[in-house]
């Protein structure tokens, strides 16, 4: 052969991918091998450059390199080497202790190729096919890099039982693969279930498990936390993860999964320390970074924020929690350029709950009100949290659909049953009915005995008062919670009831108040704004005089988000 492949596995297995690539396209055209050996040399030469090909991320040409290789497999006889994994060391290794013209010398491992193709399958997004390869693998020679695989495509095809199968497998081989046992926690599989799959791992050392090695202690817990959370049980969930931390202190990954929880469960000043205490220990981390960003939109803090953004395009522009990072930095400025990350982020993984729930949001904000339903609905399929309940409860009730706006709100209380969110969800659907509104006032005050901090329920249940023309009552509930909790957000509150009333400088002075906790409040700012009208008899509703500025306009042009150094 002109070109032997043991140049071609000696590039690879240096990295030197490119040059293997070029290389790959002599041995792939070379017509001079003899005939005897000419088929199980071509089909290693084109696994090889296959290989090339799929390290220079040149998917379809690898897919077509790889299936000749295949075609030319399937003319050898059968051979027992077929079982055996094929490795660069292990062909080179047959091929010294052969003869180059013996036709056993070398095989390809068919499986080991299907799997390849998989793998650029799901490079270019084709979930489908991917599957169709694996699915060719024999389940008893798939090995833990492929049942993980294709638990991860099953689940994508809503095949939960088969996910669940690959992976307890998985486990049952090594119970250290945390993925897997988020994974299962999420499908719904007991921790009692998970962990009982440790005892079926092989002791490869032949020793007796140590507390090094013996995955029932701090194992164990993380696997109740992560069932804990997945059943919706997230103070239990935090609870176990906080026993953790004190094990593992400054754990990137346990601070990671309670500053999710805390975002998901609205403890965001909680939960925004922990992210910036991520950060700080290592400033590189993308993951939940956009959980992180969403938490910094909703507090105004664009300097934070703006930051963060320029950290994560420098340290990995292709991942989604990037795009939706983008997509919380421009919703306030320009919603459709928002909606393009958020759409983006979803392309890139289709499973990221996240870019669905930004996707959801953004679209309510624009009031394409179906279309936000479906976001959320999505958003629901990869991981149903509070925050998408919300979503389609006041999707539902902008559309409005009362009914599904309820069914929405009791499905979030059934799967959430000791959720005070859940419980005030049902309560705004009642609200926002006129004989609803008692139903409501009950469902407010029981999320509160629930969690009395709860100040979404203290705010929503000031409004009910508002609206029923119980101005006073409204006051002193919102003074009260004000003695034990300075959120600008109670401040904001008391000032719009202030100024419905006519008391102009108890408005004042709340408002003052918000912008001191929070100077980037914009409902303060808003309101702030408002009032100073009132207080120079401007009405506030009136629309104001556009005024043609090419200063405005040139600023307007620096926040084109399609320039990519314009983007922060």
């Amino acid at each position: 052969m002109d070109v032997p492949k043991e140049q071609l596995s000696f590039l690879l297995d240096h990295g030197l991918y490119s040059s293997a690539q070029m290389l790959g396209c002599f041995s792939a055209s070379s017509n001079s091998m003899n005939l005897d050996t000419s088929t199980h040399l071509k089909a290693e030469s084109l696994v090889l450059f296959g290989d090339a090909l799929l390290h220079e991320k040149e998917y379809r040409r690898a897919i077509h390199t790889y299936k000749q290789a295949l075609q030319y497999h399937k003319l050898l006889p059968k051979q027992n080497a077929a079982t055996t994994p094929l490795t660069r060391s292990n062909f080179l290794a047959s091929n010294r202790s052969s003869s180059p013209n013996s036709l056993s010398s070398s095989v390809i491992n068919e499986n080991e190729v299907r799997f390849k193709i998989a793998k650029c399958h799901i490079s270019l997004g084709e979930s489908k096919p991917a599957l169709a390869e694996m699915e060719g693998i024999p389940s008893k020679l798939r090995n833990l890099e492929m049942n993980l695989m294709m638990a991860k495509l099953y689940r994508n095809s809503r095949q939960s039982r088969a996910a669940i199968g690959c992976l307890k497998e998985c486990l049952r081989n090594n119970p250290y693969i945390i993925e897997a046992i988020i994974a299962l926690a999420q499908l719904g599989v007991s921790a009692k279930d998970i962990i009982s799959l440790f005892s079926q791992t092989p002791n490869r050392s032949g020793r007796p498990p140590s507390d090094h090695f013996d995955p029932s202690r701090w194992l164990q817990r993380y696997v109740e936390a992560q069932c804990c959370i997945a059943a919706n049980d997230y103070k239990g969930g935090l609870e176990l993860f906080s026993e953790l931390l004190q094990q593992f202190p400054n754990n990137v990954h346990i601070l990671l999964e309670m500053a999710k929880v805390k975002a998901i469960i609205g403890k965001n000043e909680e939960a925004i320390l922990d992210f910036e205490r991520v950060r700080s220990i290592d400033p590189y981390v993308i993951t939940y970074m956009d959980e992180y960003a969403m938490l910094l939109k909703l507090k105004s803090d664009q300097l934070k924020l703006n930051k963060l953004l320029h950290d994560l395009v420098n340290n990995d522009p292709s991942r989604p929690e990037v795009f939706v990072a983008l997509a919380a930095f421009w919703e306030k400025k320009d919603v459709n350029s928002a909606l393009s990350y958020a759409d983006k982020a979803i392309r890139i993984h289709e499973r990221h709950s996240a870019a669905h729930i930004m996707k959801g949001n953004i679209l309510l904000k624009m009031n394409k009100l179906e279309a936000a339903v479906v976001a959320y609905r999505g958003a629901q399929e990869i991981r149903p949290d509070i925050r998408s309940y919300q979503g389609l409860v006041r999707s539902y009730l902008a559309i409005p659909k009362l009914k599904e706006a309820l069914n929405s709100a009791r499905e979030a209380m059934k799967a959430m049953p000791h959720s005070s969110r859940a419980l005030k969800l049902v309560g705004d659907v009642h609200a926002s009915t006129t004989s609803g509104r008692e139903k409501a006032k009950k469902f407010y005050e029981s999320a509160l005995r629930l969690e009395p901090g709860f100040l979404a329920a203290v705010l929503a249940l000031a409004e009910l008062h508002v609206i029923e023309e119980r101005s006073a009552d409204a006051v002193a509930l919102l003074e009260r919670y004000l003695k034990d909790w300075a959120d600008d957000s109670l401040h904001v509150k008391l000032a719009q009831v202030f100024s419905a009333t006519n008391m102009v400088q108890d408005a004042l002075s709340h408002y003052q108040a918000a912008l001191r906790i929070n100077p980037e409040s914009e409902a303060a700012k808003k309101g702030l704004e408002r009032l100073e009208k009132q207080m120079k008899g401007v009405d506030p509703d009136a629309p104001e005089e556009e005024e043609e500025d090419d200063d405005n306009d040139a600023d307007d042009a620096e926040l084109n988000p399609e320039e990519g150094e314009l983007l922060l």
